[in-house]
């Protein structure tokens, strides 16, 4: 087990650049499985899920270069064969994301048995939105204890579908498959989110044709990929969550810091709420400049909702920032029902909150925060124990930071350079 101690209550400043996203990353490289050919990535962030994602790609043949310090993947999958072991079960198990590779599969290959698979656990999060596509495109499907097979006897045949709900990795997952599809495919309450939208830019370098790119109707227009190959390169945008996470912190302790490499038509919903809350922040091209505040911090509501709203995976270190706003903030959380336990560890450092069901908690503030021994309960939450140890007074242990490595490309060394006392160390 991995820990971070952190001794905080003393401001930062400097700059830290925005990773490239990971939501954009994974679904990415799962489509590369599409092309016979060599795909080069670039902006990629170097982080455990993605690491993953490339090495279940690597045990299955790929031929993978990852460069971690030019953030570029080279992938060859000329030489991929789908196949099932337990190293590849173990590895499905741990990669919420791996379900992303279903999709390309199908349209690569017609057939696969995939381990059903792990990630964070916020939520029961069913898969039926993916297999109920998988199924209108002609997928049939059988599921046995904790493996599914899916085949495709007579091939992918473009349709129309409407999602139950708009489900971000089944719109990615089922926009892979109508790639490989015969036919036009429509999908409608599709997700709209910036990697959703980046998702369909690469596609698109492989000749798939759409319509409706960020819109929840969009249209496919499919193509034979059995024996397609090209070279590809491809940057992937940057990380509009690590954006908002690193924004609450920096806003929570009251820094001077410059966010830089944003995507500003990615980050509005967020910008907006802190200049709400009454943060000093200004956007500048393509940074996000915050500088000391000039009065006390307003509560306000934060209320996760689909883009381009302040999403689900933006909002948890807010909680922190309530904390040091004055009044009663307001936390709706509607999307996950397992997600506000980290209101429980934040209690646990003095604050004055209180979860009211599993989708609701109030934080009073201004309160003092003080160290404490807190868990990482998911990586989102694990940022929240992070920004909460830069805010409270004295040292504060948190565990499992590994759990933080799957989303957040050494957050400890890039807080350093901003004037961070954290220190990484296993047990």
């Amino acid at each position: 087990m991995e820990l971070f101690t952190i001794r905080g209550g003393k401001p930062l400043s400097g700059i830290i650049p925005i990773s490239g996203s990971k939501n954009a990353a994974l679904p990415i490289i799962a489509a590369t499985v599409l092309n016979s050919g060599i795909t080069r990535l670039y902006n990629v962030p170097m982080i455990q899920d993605v690491l993953n994602l490339c090495e279940i790609l690597r045990l299955w043949g790929s031929r993978i270069t990852v460069d971690q310090s030019a953030h570029a993947v080279t992938i060859d999958n000329s030489k991929l064969v789908i196949q099932i072991n337990e190293t590849i079960f173990g590895l499905v198990r741990k990669l919420r994301g791996s379900i992303l590779l279903v999709g390309s599969i199908l349209a690569k290959f017609g057939s696969l048995t995939i381990p059903l698979p792990g990630g964070d656990i916020i939520g029961a999060r069913p898969l039926d939105v993916h297999f109920d596509g998988f199924q209108s495109l002609g997928a049939e499907i059988n599921q046995t204890g904790e493996t599914v097979t899916l085949s495709v006897p007579k091939g992918l045949t473009g349709s129309s579908m409407v999602l139950k709900e708009p489900s971000v990795t089944a719109t990615e997952n089922l926009i892979m498959a109508a790639a490989g599809a015969k036919g036009e495919t429509t999908i409608r309450l599709a997700a709209i989110e910036p990697h959703v939208q980046d998702l369909c830019r690469f596609l698109e370098k492989f000749g798939v044709g759409f319509d409706g790119i960020g819109t929840h109707w969009i249209t496919i227009l499919g193509k034979d990929f059995s024996s397609w190959s090209q070279d590809i390169e491809y940057t992937i945008i940057p990380d509009s969550d690590e954006a908002m996470n690193l924004s609450a912190l920096v806003a929570a302790t009251r820094s001077e810091v410059d966010l830089r490499g944003i995507r500003p038509e990615y980050c509005e919903a967020g910008i907006n709420k802190l200049q709400e809350i009454g943060v000093n922040v200004s956007l500048v091209e393509t940074s996000m400049i915050f500088r000391k505040p000039t009065s006390g911090y307003r509560a306000a509501k934060y209320q996760c909702g689909l883009y381009p709203k302040l999403m689900s995976d933006q909002i948890p270190p807010f909680a922190v920032l309530a904390t040091q706003a004055n009044g009663v903030s307001m936390i709706q959380e509607w999307m996950y029902e397992g997600r506000l336990g980290y209101v429980t560890e934040l209690s646990k450092m003095g604050a004055n909150a209180m979860i009211l069901d599993p989708h609701r908690a109030i934080i009073v503030g201004p309160t003092s925060l003080r160290g404490a021994e807190l868990k990482s309960l998911d990586i989102r939450a694990g940022m929240t124990m992070i920004v909460a140890g830069l805010v409270a007074e004295g040292e504060t242990t948190i565990l499992d930071a590994q759990i933080i490595d799957r989303g957040f490309e050494a957050i400890d060394n890039r807080l350093r350079a901003i004037g961070a006392d954290i220190i990484r160390s296993s047990k």
